[in-house]
């Protein structure tokens, strides 16, 4: 898939108060000047354009010939329209406060309606500021979310299909498709791995930020004392790469294993070698999958989860090296604890970076992530990050 990410944007600050009083001998106008840089910054115009384009192209008979290429086309407008509609809807609503403000002015039954109005274009430049962040390269693409249990036993092989549905829901609950590309279930209780593909409007933009080491504190409900049990789980996100994305892998440098699927799946699952391995020799990455019956399709799905790893591992070699270049820490890392999940003695989830922390811990486990990761958006471009105020 094509990646359009925004470019770096400046929205349209509304300059009127919620104190704002009748009595103001001149009604403040949006300035047009401000508005027309806001919208070349996020190339807004370029943008109407592309999807006018899309359009006409989706209309063609020939369209759905090749599926991949017709869905990338698809998704491609996606991410552009999730763009394209709040900025649209947040000038026209900068345009109706100015009038609005001009006839309080001059009748006093206006001047209700103000802060309200206010208060709605506010939120919207809240939601298009953090569209802004999602500039990277490859933001505006598919994700490749492999999570894989840790330390801790049975417990961390619950706690990983614990996550496995915390992202699914999540994925679901903001109209993501959800795929899933591998599954090895642990013979007691919960996962050893997964992985899944995640497609929608900046979906890797918003799931980078999750890559990292997950840590349970609960009562494990494993153990027949009722100890406290500290659990694991690892997230790795890659951008999903259409083929049409040039990645450079040199045949000789992978090593391909084909061994005989295990876990659920029934009785074929052993009778026949359909499962794929691939090892690339110079990054040390592994990835496999077996969630097909077809040899073929574990082995397309295996090279598209390769080809992701390695593009992310050189979007965190220019990430290290642009963080040398200021002293500043890298903000990635494979392996670094980055959130707390507690179920004892209390109930919270707290980010380990950002700080940002809920207190409803089945809600986050329901889905509900999204403040973590707009809370990793603005820690990644150095803005202050506040919890919501629940302990």
């Amino acid at each position: 898939m094509a990646s359009h990410g925004p470019a770096c944007f400046s929205p349209p600050q509304p300059k009127w108060h919620h104190s704002w009083k009748k009595s103001s001998s001149t009604a403040p106008k949006r300035s047009a000047k401000a508005s027309s840089n806001s919208e070349t910054l996020f190339d807004y115009a370029a943008k109407k354009d592309r999807v006018a384009a899309i359009d006409v192209r989706m209309a063609e008979a020939d369209f759905w010939t090749s599926q991949e290429k017709a869905q990338a086309t698809v998704e491609e407008r996606k991410s552009l329209t999730s763009i394209i509609a709040p900025l649209a809807e947040a000038i026209k609503r900068s345009d109706d406060l100015s009038a609005m403000i001009e006839m309080a002015s001059e009748d006093p039954s206006f001047a209700a309606d103000v802060p309200g109005e206010v208060a709605a274009l506010e939120t919207l430049v809240e939601q298009l500021k953090l569209k802004a962040l999602l500039n990277g390269r490859h933001d505006a693409a598919g994700a490749i979310l492999t999570i894989n249990a840790r330390d801790g036993g049975t417990d961390a092989n619950d706690w990983a299909e614990m996550m496995l549905r915390m992202y699914t829901l999540w994925a679901q609950k903001n109209g993501y498709s959800v795929e899933l590309l591998e599954r090895q279930d642990n013979e007691e209780a919960g996962i050893t791995h997964a992985a899944l593909a995640v497609r929608g409007p900046m979906a890797y933009g918003y799931l980078r930020g999750e890559t990292g080491m997950h840590r349970l504190v609960r009562i494990s409900p494993f153990n027949a004392e009722g100890k406290r049990q500290t659990s694991f789980a690892a997230i790795d996100v890659s951008p999903e790469i259409a083929d049409s994305f040039v990645v450079e892998i040199n045949d000789d440098d992978v090593r391909e294993d084909v061994f005989r699927a295990s876990g659920a799946g029934g009785q074929h699952v052993n009778k026949t070698s359909s499962a794929i391995r691939l090892t690339h020799a110079p990054s040390g990455i592994v990835v496999q999958c077996q969630s097909e019956r077809s040899q073929h399709k574990n082995r397309a799905t295996a090279w598209k989860m390769l080809r992701a790893r390695l593009v992310r591992q050189e979007e965190e070699k220019r990430e290290a090296a642009e963080a040398a270049k200021y002293q500043q820490q890298a903000k990635v890392g494979f392996g670094s604890q980055i959130r707390n999940y507690f179920l004892h003695p209390d109930q919270r989830v707290k980010d380990a970076r950002t700080k940002y922390q809920q207190g409803n811990f089945n809600a986050v486990l329901n889905g509900d992530i999204q403040g973590f990761l707009d809370a990793v958006l603005r820690w990644r471009a150095g803005q202050p990050v506040a919890d919501d105020g629940e302990e």
